[in-house]
């Protein structure tokens, strides 16, 4: 069964990576999204044994939001979740003002956000600089391998054509290939400018399409219209297709780790034990199964997926 019909978060955070710090205060100028949500204890999310666990709104968060609940849980925090927040100028005002104590974020966008100009590329480069931008009583716990990032995706087929294994091969070859991806990918740092700025690849055409990579730019994929296409790397849509993800060894896009985000004052050491056990254990092929249980067929509740995750992990019993 062709499964490439899944939701994908750009839409929601797309734009939200090279925002400037102040559109927190207008994102969130309507009032607290977060009082009516009847989940969480009374009163502050910052007290040190019982913390409240904030996500996105689009469902890898909410998923990943849940694994933390449940471990914290399981390591004997009390922890509470307020799913689907918002986009990250919403989310980080959240943890700032103690409305919630703990998200889970990207480590390169949650970069671009703090810091528009910062040159961060690398895994390495991005951990390292977090820590010097982080505003005052928020902080970032240990980074999973699992990432979720823009990648250049092609079918088998036109992998074994043009014997493509990273964008290095795929510009040799880039005078005759269509790139299909969102609008804004023709003016954006890592889009069409980036790859003719750091690989030399122009394209032979560029076809817009407004879905994130969803099942819009994954039929045109499979039709040939498309020879390549801007697609997360954890979109269920890749392994379902059997589709071949281009590597990056020149760094275009930045990293994008999982990673905790903490109000400082909020987490202690039982609860940080935790949430760095989960990001030592957490890896990509772990969010592509998460997603497709999530957003495929199963249609499976964040909360349970989460449950079968931490179960599988050996965190709870």
């Amino acid at each position: 069964m062709n499964k490439n019909l899944f939701p994908t978060r750009r839409a929601v955070l797309g734009a939200a990576a090279g925002l400037s710090v102040a559109l927190a205060v207008t994102a969130c100028g309507g009032g607290n999204p977060l009082a009516s949500d009847s989940t969480a204890p009374t009163g502050n999310g910052s007290s040190g044994s019982s913390v409240v666990v904030g996500s996105a709104n689009f469902p890898e968060s909410a998923t990943v939001a849940e694994i933390y609940a449940g471990a914290l849980n399981a390591a004997g925090v009390t922890a509470t979740t307020k799913l689907n927040i918002g986009a990250r100028e919403v989310y980080i005002k959240a943890v700032q003002d103690g409305s919630i104590s703990i998200v889970p974020d990207y480590s390169g966008n949650l970069l671009g956000y703090l810091d528009p100009k910062t040159t961060a590329r690398t895994a390495e480069e991005v951990l390292a600089a977090l820590p010097a931008v982080m505003p005052d009583g928020l902080s970032v716990l240990d980074a999973a391998k699992a990432e979720d990032k823009d990648a250049m995706v092609v079918t088998a087929e036109t992998a074994a054509k043009y014997n493509l294994k990273s964008i290095e091969d795929m510009a040799k070859v880039c005078s005759e290939l269509t790139i299909g991806a969102p609008p804004e990918f023709a003016t954006r740092p890592y889009g069409l400018p980036g790859l003719k700025e750091i690989y030399g690849c122009v394209p032979a055409k560029f076809t817009p399409i407004s879905d994130g990579g969803g099942p819009l730019t994954v039929k045109a994929l499979l039709n040939n219209e498309i020879q390549v296409a801007d697609i997360f790397t954890t979109s269920p849509a890749i392994p379902a297709n059997n589709l071949v993800v281009l590597t990056d060894p020149k760094n275009n896009w930045l990293a994008q780790q999982v990673l905790p985000v903490v109000k400082t004052a909020s987490v202690n050491d039982a609860a940080k034990a935790a949430l760095n056990k989960v990001s030592s254990l957490l890896t990509t092929e772990d969010l592509i199964k998460l997603n497709d249980q999530v957003s495929g067929d199963q249609k499976m509740d964040p909360k349970d997926a989460a449950a079968g995750w931490l179960k599988d992990k050996g965190i709870t019993k």
